[in-house]
């Protein structure tokens, strides 16, 4: 896991990402079905998450990594104490 934000970041920007964010997620909150229209690597850095994607569900803890690919219909549901993600995007 990297150590710092600043790692991750300038690590997905070398490697091609055009956008790379933190992202914070309330306690319960609930992302019924979506898509994105970019590519999209993450790192969970606190908290717990539950993602969906064709029927598969995987519960996901700080340290944890997780991709989509582009127009990938899924949903997303966060823990007690929500969730941290690093998301680079391309």
């Amino acid at each position: 896991m990297p150590e710092t934000f600043e790692h991750f970041r300038d690590q997905a920007l070398a490697e091609g990402a055009v956008e790379v964010l933190e992202r914070r997620w309330e306690p319960l909150q609930v992302v019924p079905l979506h898509t994105h229209p970019f590519e999209a690597r993450a790192l969970v850095t606190e908290g717990e998450m539950w993602l969906t994607v064709d029927g598969q569900t995987r519960h996901l803890r700080a340290g944890d990594r997780f991709e989509l690919a582009p127009n990938v219909p899924h949903d997303e549901r966060y823990g007690a104490q929500g969730a941290v993600y690093w998301v680079a995007r391309r």
